[in-house]
Formats: C-alpha cells, structure tokens, sequence
C-alpha cells in the first residue's frame, strides 16, 4: 500500500522526442506520487527507456518538460538529477569497477575545507552504516569487480539510500536476483515508501507487478495509453494495453507427436558445478521444460552438457549413440545447440553485425579456402533475418542496435544455422516484452514440430506450464522429479522445487 502521503513528487508532461525521423515519445506524460511504487510497462521499443533517460537528464526532450515538486526542471542533466534525488538502478549496475564499495557510494560528497581534502576513514565508516542499513553484509574496501550482481545491486541501493533519493527507478531490478533476493529487494523498496520515496518500477514479470506497485502507466509505441491502478486491472487487460490488440494465445502450444529419445543423458554428474546424478531424456518433437529455483543447477546442468564446464561421471546418448562433448566444439558437432541465460554477454556479439553474429557459428558455410564469401554470408543472414522475422535496418546493422527480443531471435539463428538435433535454451525470453515473448513461443513451437528436441530453462511459472510437454524439476543440482503436461500444476512444481513432494513421471519410462 501506498504511504499516507499524496503529494506529486515528479512530473513528466507531454514529453517529446525524435531520433532522425523515429518519434521515440509522442507527448508522453507521467505522474510520480510520494510514497509510491509506480509500474511502467510497454513492449521493447514503447519508449520506456527513452523516457527514463529524458527523467535522469541523460536526454534532453525536444517539447514537454519535467517537474520536480512542481517545479519545471531547468538545464537538466545526470548531475543535475542526483542533485534533485532522481536515482536510478538498471538491470546492469552502472558501478566504477575498479573503485572499493566505500569509494562507489560516496563519490559524489566533496570533501570539506579549502583544499577539499577527503577523509577516507570517515568515509568508510559512512558507508559501512548505509551497507547495514541496506542490509548488505558487504565490507565496504571489497572492489565493486569482486562484487556478485545482487551484492552489486545492493550497494546502488546503498548509494539511492545515502543520497536521500526522493525518487528510485528501478529497470528490471530482479532479472538476475535469486528468490532470497528479490525478497529482499522488495523489504529495501516498502522501507523507502514509507519515508516517502516515490519508485519507478519497470518489469516483464507481472507477478512483480501485481506484488508491489499502486499504479501501473502503460507506454505503447511512444505514446501513453493510460495510468491504472493495479488493484482494478488484471495481466488479461495489461497485455492488451501493451500490444494493441488481442493475443489470441500466449502460449502457441500444439499437442505433440513424440518420438524416440534424442537425448538421453544418464547419472551426470560435475563436482565443479555442483550437479548430481541427474538424468533425463528429450525425445524427438518433445519440449522438456526444467524448472527450478535460481541456484537449483539448471544452468550449470546446461554448461556440463555442452562441454563448458567437466563432467566427472555419467553417460550421454544422442539418438542412442553414445557421444563424448568436452567442449561446445564436440557439442555442436554431435548435434546440440545452447543458447545461455546471459544474452548480452555469451548469446551475441553486441559490436558485431546481425550477418556475422549469425553465421559466426557455421563459418564452412560460408567460406572457401579460409575466407568468408561475403555474398553467401548476406544472402544466408537475410533468409534467417525473413523466417525469424527479425526487425532490423539491415544486416549490416550491429547487434547493440537491436531489442532485447530481436537479439535473442538473432541468437537463436545462429543456433539454427548449425542444423541442430537439440536445442538447450536457458531462460529464452527473460528481460523481453510480452508480444516479442509471443514471437520466441511461436518460433520455438515451430522448432518442435519440425522434429527438434527443445531442453527450455525457465524462472517462468507459466512459460513452463504454458510450454512443455512434460517438466523436470530441480532442486540442490538433482532431479527431483519429472510430471507430465497433463499432471503439472503451479503447486506440484512448487512442492518438488522445495523438495516436499514426488513425481510419478520416471525418466526413462
């Protein structure tokens, strides 16, 4: 709930503003309430980020203007914004990787007397009292590099908090928190609130929403569509508000045909990536989800497979060969494709164009001799650019340039390109809205029927359920138990992620 105060900390009014001839925000409005946690939401290219930018004085509007306590914010600027308590916490932390923890949240204060000396001791001690206010059990000369991203994420709190933030955007804050974690998070928020900090929260994950936002204000194609509260308005409505139009389903999922097993992988075990005896079959047309807590071992199960990391015991079988992957190289060779949870990082080649990004994993394709044809790399990348309906310029485009949705749809091109019999995909629609979602179900959907076998990783209650043929649920780096489309339900899920039940699935069977 909402603090007992109703004061307008911030406004946005009729925001403008034009990229070449691309109207990013078409008089885009926006009220921030004290005490408050306001919901943002539209698909990837709706203008959130734009109207982020132009609210912390990164960009400047082109007509509308920005009020803070009712006043127009004159010569705004990133300075200028901290100065007035806009703060702003993205799914990447913005930390000086290189700085301590104390020197991060301090480096703003000027230090006193003529010669601005800083007293650094003083200055950890501060920050070691804003570290515990936070909760953050970090010491505060440990290198922000060192850090851990929720540990990262804790101390641009610390920084909000010891800055006196009135208003906090937080940017997909949870993307990459374990459940502990988010509680967390969200104990830091409801404890600002009742100081009167007004938040900006912006999601892809409804249940967030619903959880802890007063208000929600849609954005859909630079516009504004409406501010709601969230206690009248359903995910139903959301999606339609977001989209424009009716999805006539979320979840394009067909009864399958399935066929023999493709995967079979027998009592696998890695030391180094804490993963057990875990066995499991993916047959031929099949979508095997497999869910799990944050830490459960789902994707350090996904790297053994693949030969990133060493497996000290177990067998693995590809349509009922048994095959030895040391490395990705032996992986793809054998057939079987990964696409990783950390897109930017490991999925694309951010400074790299879409054609390269595509083919980088197939380049005998497209070469002769040692050297790439050009000509055959374009014509290759504009087919998969066409079939995925990948929204880009051109194929030249770099990757950096691209939506969330449309780099994952480059990411998964690559994969395709190498023919594979299974696809692993770790967590394939995380931090992309909810129409280009709709986009990767249909792809994925299509991949199946053609006979792919798809291993799909998922935080996403209702993308495993919405997807799957049958899921696999693991807890501690184990199996803890396998239930069929028909049986699977949020609370049987749940039940063997806490380790309190059992599956009558048997893999194998």
């Amino acid at each position: 709930m909402r603090a007992n105060t109703a004061q307008t900390v911030l406004e946005a009014l009729h925001v403008r503003k034009s990229f070449g001839g691309v109207r990013a925000l078409r008089g885009v409005s926006l009220e921030l309430i004290g005490g408050e946690t306001h919901a943002l939401v539209g698909e990837n290219g709706a203008g959130k980020s734009t109207l982020i930018k132009i609210i912390t004085g990164a960009l400047q509007p082109d007509a509308g203007e920005i009020r803070m306590h009712g006043k127009v914010v004159e010569h705004h600027s990133p300075a200028h914004a901290r100065a007035l308590g806009i703060a702003a916490i993205y799914q990447q932390p913005a930390l000086f990787p290189d700085l301590t923890v104390a020197e991060n949240i301090v480096n703003t204060r000027r230090g006193k007397g003529r010669r601005r000396k800083v007293h650094w001791t003083e200055r950890r001690a501060h920050a070691a009292k804003v570290l515990e206010k936070v909760g953050a059990r970090i010491r505060p000369d440990t290198l922000a590099r060192n850090l851990s991203m929720p540990e990262q994420q804790l101390v641009e709190i610390a920084r909000a908090v010891d800055a006196n933030a009135s208003v906090l955007i937080l940017d997909e804050p949870t993307a990459s928190l374990g459940e502990e974690d988010v509680e967390h998070l969200f104990r830091i928020m409801a404890e600002m609130r009742t100081r009167g900090t007004a938040i900006i929260y912006i999601s892809h994950r409804f249940e967030e929403l619903f959880r802890v936002a007063d208000r929600v204000s849609v954005l859909r194609d630079g516009s504004s569509v409406g501010t709601y509260d969230m206690a009248g308005i359903t995910s139903e409505k959301l999606i339609h508000l977001m989209v424009g139009r009716e999805l006539e389903t979320v979840f394009p999922k067909h009864d399958a045909t399935l066929g023999n097993p493709v995967l079979d992988v027998r009592r696998l075990s890695s030391k180094q990536c804490g993963v057990k005896d875990v066995s499991l079959q993916v047959r031929r047309g099949e979508i095997l989800g497999l869910a799990g807590l944050v830490g459960s071992g789902r994707t350090q199960f996904a790297e053994a497979l693949f030969g990133l990391a060493p497996k000290d015991a177990g067998e693995v079988y590809i349509n009922g060969k048994r095959v030895e992957i040391e490395s990705p190289g032996d992986a793809v060779r054998e057939g079987l494709a990964y696409l990783p949870e950390d897109r930017r990082n490991h999925g694309v080649v951010l400074d790299m164009p879409v054609a390269a990004n595509i083919t980088i994993a197939s380049l005998q394709r497209v070469s002769a001799n040692g050297f790439i044809r050009f000509e055959d790399e374009e014509k290759t990348a504009k087919d998969y650019i066409r079939s995925l309906t990948v929204k880009t310029p051109d194929s030249h485009t770099p990757v950096a340039n691209l939506s969330g949705g449309n780099q994952q749809k480059v990411a998964l091109a690559r994969w395709l390109m190498t023919d594979p019999k299974i696809l692993v995909l770790d967590e394939p629609t995380q931090g992309i809205d909810v129409g280009a979602k709709a986009e990767i179900y249909h792809l994925i959907g299509r991949l199946a029927q053609k006979g792919t076998a798809v291993l799909m990783i998922s935080s996403e209650m209702n993308e495993i359920l919405g997807m799957s043929d049958r899921i696999a649920v693991m807890t501690k780096g184990r199996i803890a138990g396998v239930l069929s489309r028909e049986e699977a339900t949020p609370y049987k899920i749940l039940e063997l992620t806490l380790g309190l039940g059992s599956s009558s699935g048997q893999e194998g069977a």
